[in-house]
């Protein structure tokens, strides 16, 4: 579904990535792996249409690199970003209801799936969003993007600053998405919910890939662990 090739992105003369290529199938969840500057949420960035980049960057066989980021999201991919970026004045509901398109057309995901996977935001429907806690936010976030019906969702860094408890959840729920034949670009430091969830798994440093295999392959690569992961 999705394809980047050869991808490069800047930050004004600064060269962050360095011929980025991956794939993302359909119903699949592959882990991008890296620690911090090693260029994995540019690369999500990149494909969203919010860095200057070059390269190709083709989705469901369509060329997308230098769309803006609207026309991107329209076209089926849904971004988690790592700051969460909820509106904190309005409702969770209020927030829920400016992730759906309005295509006129019924989507795979409602209010009520939103609430039955996330019990915790039906409780909250009519609270502000900006009193929640970090987790219920991120379940905010990552709703609201269902909200729009996309087919792939990036999602970067969704169990940073989550409690342990917290964390297991979001990887079932993630699970559920590929459930629903979604795809899922998760952008993790952490490896702990990535090899548990992922197929496929692959390490950036210094903004190239340098490995990609399955979980199991990079569980018995101790040096790209090592070099690339473990901090």
């Amino acid at each position: 579904m999705l394809k980047v090739d050869n991808l490069h992105a800047y930050y004004g003369k600064s060269h962050v990535l360095h011929g980025v290529s991956f794939g993302v199938g359909q119903g699949e969840i592959v882990a991008l792996l890296g620690r911090n500057g090693s260029g994995r949420s540019t690369t999500a960035k990149a494909i969203m249409g919010l860095v200057d980049c070059q390269g190709s960057i083709d989705w469901k066989g369509q060329a997308i690199q230098g769309k803006k980021a609207y026309e991107v999201a329209h076209l089926g991919i849904g971004y988690v970003p790592e700051n969460r970026d909820i509106f904190p004045k309005l409702t969770v509901s209020q927030n829920l209801q400016l992730g759906q398109k309005r295509s006129g057309k019924n989507g795979r995901w409602s209010f009520d799936d939103m609430f039955a996977m996330f019990p915790r935001l039906k409780e909250r429907e009519h609270t502000e969003a900006g009193v929640l806690s970090g987790g219920e936010q991120q379940m905010l976030t990552l709703c609201r993007t269902l909200m729009g019906d996309p087919d792939l969702i990036i999602i970067d860094e969704p169990t940073e600053g989550l409690a342990p408890k917290i964390v297991e959840l979001v990887g079932q729920y993630l699970e559920q998405l590929k459930s629903r034949g979604i795809s899922v670009l998760l952008i993790e430091q952490k490896l702990t919910i990535a090899m548990k969830i992922s197929d496929r798994a692959l390490v950036m440093g210094h903004g190239s890939i340098v490995f990609e295999g399955t979980p199991q392959a990079l569980r018995e690569n101790t040096y790209i662990r090592k070099e690339w992961l473990e901090v």
